[in-house]
């Protein structure tokens, strides 16, 4: 196996250094995996049991082809493989209660389908879970290794980390705590989850066995036995049962969307259901005409208007929003109807997510992440314009950096629902006008479509990302860049 010509660029995927098994990287803006001469016995077990057959069929791991080149590292390079590409990657604190809780069962049923294969799960990070074609997928294919009876769970640890301790607190203490997951990269610690956790946590038997006991566990364990080297034998009858133990109590665990400001968001508007199908009708209109590959309806709210979008079946929708209630019922109605191509996401565009991790590379903060066709701004102006006092034309600027084309609804002063940001603060916005607005983004946009929506003051703007003044014109219809 050969490597290519040195002239040829060949990235490495940031986070990928953790992995002594093998390599992500990029070249030509696709995706590879070396997989390496020490993983080689786990690699050829993975596909010589049927486990990763039986698993790709079952869509629970990401399928791959094997492939000759390009070949990242040719001494220490066993086999290449082109996984099939994730269109978007996000991370879990970016995800609704159920996605999470989704990926750790996703997670526990894996380790329980190589067991059967005389294989295990050396490691249980949620960043080896992507959400792909509406339900959660495996995208490390090097997690598995051979299992030797009487080998604890080496995962045990990092599991309890990811799923079973952020969830619990988002279960039992508040659902926002979700977000522990931003600041500790390698999951939740498990002495803070047990100091968070109720008292009332405790007379749960699931909890108290694997978060407080475990917990507590952890710090009575002596730096001896951590170098001899010594593990506690389990036996495959045991390691069976500490799964199902797991998704026992991960399925147990449950959290019930509030009715907040935002999630009943729809039922306090000034809008007649006439203009309610009128609005929708709009944005269809402009989305098909605009048939992009990539769509971001930011502050979709439950994702009522980015489902105006799922006739474009190669479309993807990326469906976010700052409410965990909102996201969390939008991600329910994609798991029952199993829209494949919308994606909720809990994003605050006021504070999204950032780089974090070794070098601030290790996870992409999410407008690095975000190169789509279009972005919509539906009824969201206000709240940054007024809520954040963020100037019209910075709004504008984040946005360029998102999509060429923009879908802004601007909803005016005289609307109820700025009336209702204004009762509770001075206002200080005499700029804030459809004028203004204009003026604003027309800095770095040319504006394409005025759309007053009928039985209301708001107005939809098209609006496209101003190009080079010797590479202007816009798209004729149905027209991708």
């Amino acid at each position: 196996m050969t490597s290519i010509s040195a002239t040829v660029m060949i990235r490495r995927e940031p986070s990928s250094f953790r992995d002594p098994s093998g390599t992500l990287y990029f070249h030509n803006n696709e995706l590879f995996r070396q997989i390496n001469k020490g993983s080689q016995e786990d690699y050829d077990l993975l596909l010589s049991s049927g486990l990763y057959d039986t698993l790709a069929r079952k869509k629970k791991i990401v399928a791959h082809q094997e492939v000759n080149q390009p070949v990242f590292d040719p001494d220490s390079a066993y086999r290449i493989i082109k996984p099939e590409r994730i269109r978007f990657i996000t991370y879990p604190y970016e995800w609704s209660f159920s996605q999470l809780k989704d990926a750790a069962l996703l997670t526990l049923n894996l380790q329980k389908e190589a067991l059967t294969c005389s294989m295990t799960l050396k490691d249980a990070s949620a960043y080896n879970i992507q959400f792909h074609a509406g339900h959660p997928i495996l995208i490390d294919t090097l997690s598995f290794t051979r299992y030797h009876e009487g080998d604890p769970w080496v995962a045990y640890k990092q599991f309890c980390q990811f799923f079973l301790a952020p969830l619990a607190l988002m279960s039992l203490t508040d659902v926002r705590l979700g977000s522990l997951l931003r600041i500790h990269i390698d999951g939740v610690p498990l002495d803070l989850a047990s100091n968070l956790l109720p008292a009332s946590s405790r007379l749960n038997p699931g909890i108290t066995t694997h978060i407080h006991l475990h917990a507590a566990a952890q710090k009575r364990v002596s730096p001896d036995r951590i170098t001899s080297g010594k593990k506690q034998s389990v036996s495959s009858n045991a390691m069976l049962g500490l799964i199902e133990n797991l998704e026992h109590v991960v399925r147990k665990l449950r959290w019930k969307p509030q009715n907040t400001d935002w999630v009943e968001y729809y039922e306090s508007t000034n809008y007649t259901d006439h203009a309610f199908d009128q609005k929708k009708a709009i944005i269809r209109d402009l989305i098909t005409e605009l048939s992009p590959g990539v769509l971001i309806d930011a502050g979709a709210n439950t994702g009522i208007f980015s489902r105006q979008a799922l006739h474009l079946k190669d479309c993807l929708i990326i469906s976010a929003d700052i409410d965990p209630a909102a996201v969390e019922r939008n991600y329910l109605q994609v798991r029952e109807q199993r829209e494949r191509n919308l994606l909720p996401l809990l994003i605050d565009l006021t504070n999204p997510s950032p780089a974090i991790g070794w070098h601030n590379e290790e996870r992409i903060s999410f407008l690095e992440r975000t190169h789509a066709d279009v972005v919509m701004a539906l009824a969201l102006i206000h709240h940054l314009a007024i809520s954040n006092n963020v100037p019209l034309s910075d709004i504008a600027s984040l946005f360029t950096g998102m999509a060429d084309y923009l879908i802004l609804e601007f909803v005016p002063k005289e609307d109820s629902q700025v009336q209702r940001l204004l009762a509770t603060r001075e206002d200080i916005f005499p700029n804030y006008r459809l004028d203004s607005c204009k003026e604003a983004f027309g800095t770095l946009y040319d504006l394409v479509n005025e759309i007053p929506v009928p039985g209301t003051q708001r107005t939809i703007l098209l609006m496209q990302k101003r190009k080079p003044q010797n590479d202007r014109g816009f798209l004729s219809k149905g027209q991708k860049q």
